[in-house]
């Protein structure tokens, strides 16, 4: 079922977002088509991909009222609790804005402000994801963001599954719109009658989905072109086989392009997580998702030692790291890259995933080893502040000018040379 590899032969990297042509340029056609024609397209495209009929795009008051109508009290509470770790875990991140005057009265600083209107998407249709909901929405209420707008594809009778729409209300999502797909994206960074352009999209989505935002990055930004769910775990022979096994397909029921990797100096335990894999697996709902998943992108890799292990940790980056070795904390400072790391038998990745209050968007595909999970600075942008006094320009005035000289820039000199000759005239700079 699952493959035994060396560790200079592991990779679990692969090309993302890439697209066929034909997916590309159907992206394309729909970016257009959604750029000229506003809600009309949003309406036919909606009905012809998610066979919905609408009238109104926008989700209405009473339908976030039918929606915690229909969803157990214990499911509200819970989502609840969660949205309120993860609040708290992201207020800890935020930064202020600050001005520094030196002794000659030149002024520096930094102004951090939050975008104004940001678009998050969040798949649907059959499915719902309110963990999704949470984890996009709270960061950008954290930092201040002043309008939220969330889209997602509607059922085929032209709703939104109420766990979603719960899950937006807790959240604070400003307005919902029943669109997703290439033309949710396009809607987000064009505006169209009902649905307002945004600053920034973020959220998870299909090959559509993700070759859209790629397409309108730079008329908006994005959070990140995002691959399939991975998780490593690094385990010796301390560590139970059974939740080895459990924590890896828990990633590999998500998709079959997941990858569940597996390092360990222990060929004992190698085995054993072998035989539960199989074993446990044969008991999900989703097997044959999983099974496919361990198959073609899994793995179990034997190391000669914990060292090497982390060696190669450190070149996979991955998206989740568990470290299930006895005394985690010792081996925490021989983490360079990786975007989420679980330690010890009793932090399993679902509980990132939904709970504890770290952000579940995060880098995958070997990105963490220069992008970061989804936090509160991607909701907010910085602006230099310079204020340099009469005194600092006449002592570094000449020194500038010969900078811009050095790149052939008289213009910029120049703006300097007026000034400062204004001193040699004796003027009085104002």
């Amino acid at each position: 079922m699952i493959a035994i590899v060396r560790p200079e032969t592991l990779n679990t990297h692969r090309e993302i977002g890439s697209g066929t042509d034909r997916q590309k340029e159907a992206v394309n056609e729909i970016l257009a088509l959604v750029k000229t024609e506003g809600d009309q397209a949003l309406f036919r495209l909606t009905e012809r991909f998610d066979r919905a009929r609408l009238n109104t795009l926008k989700v209405e008051k009473e339908e976030f009222e039918a929606a915690f109508a229909e969803v157990d009290d214990t499911f509200v509470q819970a989502l609840k609790e969660a949205a309120e770790r993860i609040r708290r875990y992201h207020e800890k991140q935020k930064r202020n804005s600050w001005m520094e005057t030196e002794a000659d009265g030149t002024i520096l600083g930094q102004i951090i402000r939050p975008l104004e209107r940001v678009g998050v998407y969040v798949p649907g249709g059959r499915a719902a994801y309110p963990s999704s909901v949470l984890m996009n929405i709270i960061p950008a209420r954290v930092a201040g963001v002043e309008e939220i707008v969330m889209v997602t594809p509607p059922q085929s009778d032209g709703t939104v599954p109420p766990p979603t729409l719960v899950a937006a209300s807790i959240a604070g999502a400003g307005r919902v719109y029943k669109v997703g797909g290439a033309q949710a994206v396009a809607a987000l960074a064009y505006g169209t009658e009902s649905i307002p352009a945004v600053d920034k999209i973020v959220g998870p989505g299909n090959i559509y989905v993700t070759l859209a935002k790629q397409a309108v990055y730079g008329k908006v930004d994005i959070d990140s072109i995002a691959g399939p769910s991975e998780i490593v775990v690094v385990a010796d022979e301390t560590a139970n086989p059974r939740f080895v096994a459990a924590d890896m397909l828990s990633q590999a029921e998500h998709d079959p392009l997941a990858s569940a990797v597996l390092i360990t100096p222990s060929a004992g335990l190698a085995d054993q997580v072998a035989k539960e894999l199989e074993q446990q697996c044969n008991q999900l709902e989703r097997k044959e998702i999983a099974a496919a998943s361990l198959k073609e992108h899994g793995s179990i890799c034997i190391t000669k030692d914990l060292p090497e292990a982390f060696e190669v940790v450190n070149r996979l980056a991955p998206e989740h790291l568990e470290l299930l070795v006895a005394d985690p904390w010792n081996w925490l400072g021989k983490v360079k890259h990786a975007g989420a790391v679980f330690l010890g038998p009793y932090s399993p990745e679902p509980v990132g995933d939904y709970f504890a209050g770290p952000n579940h968007v995060l880098p995958t595909n070997g990105t963490a080893r220069f992008f970061s999970p989804l936090n509160v600075d991607h909701f907010m942008k910085k602006t230099s502040v310079l204020s340099y006094s009469r005194e600092a320009l006449f002592r570094d005035g000449a020194k500038v000018m010969e900078l811009a000289r050095a790149e052939g820039l008289g213009a910029h000199a120049a703006s300097i040379r007026v000034r400062l000759e204004r001193k040699e005239e004796g003027e009085e700079l104002v």
